[in-house]
């Protein structure tokens, strides 16, 4: 088996390579690639990561390359894990929306769609490079925003599925505080990449006693401290939403906070680079305990099991992922990216059944979906009008002097990686 990572210079592989080891048997790799653009940072992070390999005593071959088409050749499965514009064009993404008086994400609001124009064409180009190389090949994607990205591969007619560390992350923390194994916990996980709620927490699989209640009334404090959120959000919606609908549900704290401190790309910028100085150590064999702090968390066992199944060597039926909806939400259409559970096989993503959802969370996903397809026609067509169009739709911006002065900020930090600025 053959996999490669577009984007294994990144400081989160060691990561990866870390549940690659552990899970082995779940998934034998007998060979890896890890692409990147930047040889100097690919040379430490290989050199990372065939130690890790061999302390584990993992038989696998871990090989290096910045040629795309040679690193996915003969793959059977590509991950994608790229930041075009690194962590600079991040620093951007979180800093200019701030100066309009919106939320400054990598993902959501205007840094969001600034991320996806960027994005989504690199990724096209790659997803071609992989189909005429091995058109069976299945392309993960990790790479944010994960919801319009697996769109548009989905669109062009790839085998992808999109991945998120969100899901897995909360049955971890579910898991420890009911003290049963994470394999015992079913979230009723609903709703779009980075705009979800678990609906239920259930033990043993989807028909299992849904012991969220509980859970809220024993836990609620440490649930929504890890939210950043007041715990009575938590108690009145009966229901835990993703820390990513703090920046709707209280944007203009949000907005006054990120004012007052550097940006989480200066702060990662700043771990990157004691990382890598670590990762050059020829003694250090093991993922560091820094690397938590990075962020994506558990990123390597949910790429592990989603990569087995889709390979036929193992992993878990169910999991979470973002792929096509197909009906499962009635109020979309069919071709809109939702992230759900999903039974998983060598045939791809298959989404259970959703109850009906309540109009809060119907609405916002409605909301957010129509930005998507939007921004999605933007980043493939180009064009100040549909940047404009993509950003005025946008919930949490939606005013037509935001709108303006957003589309300007956004060509003017981007106008290098925009072929049509």
């Amino acid at each position: 088996m053959k996999l490669a990572v577009v984007g294994g210079g990144s400081t989160y592989t060691p990561e990866l390579i870390d549940g690659f080891a552990r899970l082995r048997d779940t998934l034998p790799i007998e060979e890896l690639v890890l692409v990147d653009p930047a040889p100097d940072r690919l040379e430490l992070v290989g050199g990372l990561a065939r130690r890790i390999f061999a302390k584990q005593g993992h038989p696998g071959r871990i090989v290096t390359t910045s040629d795309i088409d040679a690193g996915v050749a003969d793959a059977d499965a590509v991950l994608l894990q790229l930041r075009v514009g690194g962590q600079a064009a991040r620093n951007r993404d979180e800093t200019w929306p701030l100066e309009c008086g919106c939320v400054g994400q990598e993902t959501t609001g205007a840094g969001g769609l600034a991320k996806a124009l960027r994005t989504v064409p690199v990724v096209l180009d790659i997803a071609e490079r992989v189909r005429r190389a091995n058109p069976d090949a299945w392309i993960i994607d990790f790479t944010n925003p994960v919801g319009i990205v697996t769109r548009a591969l989905l669109r062009a007619g790839h085998k992808a599925v999109g991945l998120c560390n969100v899901a897995i992350g909360f049955q971890r923390k579910f898991a420890a505080l009911l003290d049963v194994t994470p394999g015992e916990i079913h979230l009723d996980h609903v709703g779009l990449n980075h705009l979800t709620w678990e609906l239920g927490v259930r033990i043993g699989g989807p028909d299992g006693e849904n012991v969220l209640p509980r859970l809220i009334a024993e836990h609620g404090a440490s649930i929504a401290a890890d939210l950043h959120m007041p715990r009575e959000i938590v108690d009145r919606l009966g229901v835990v939403p993703s820390y990513y609908l703090r920046y709707f549900y209280a944007h203009d704290e949000v907005v006054r906070e990120l004012g007052t401190k550097p940006s989480r790309a200066a702060e990662v910028a700043a771990m990157e680079k004691e990382l890598l100085a670590m990762y050059g150590d020829p003694a250090l064999d093991e993922k560091p305990a820094l690397l938590a702090k990075r962020g994506g968390a558990f990123y390597s066992e949910a790429a592990v099991d989603l990569a087995s199944r889709l390979l036929g060597s193992g992993g878990s039926p169910l999991q979470v992922v973002n792929t096509a909806n197909n009906g499962t939400l009635p109020f979309l259409p069919d071709d809109a990216v939702i992230e759900v559970q999903a039974a998983i096989d060598a045939q791809g993503a298959t989404p259970l059944a959703v109850p009906e959802l309540d109009p809060l969370y119907s609405g916002l996903i409605g909301h957010v979906t129509a930005y998507e397809d939007l921004a999605l026609d933007a980043a493939l067509r180009g064009g100040r009008d549909r940047v404009f169009k993509a950003l005025l739709a946008h919930p949490l911006i939606g005013q037509f002097e935001y709108a303006e002065a957003l589309t300007d900020k956004l060509i003017a930090h981007n106008r290098e990686h925009l072929a049509w600025a």
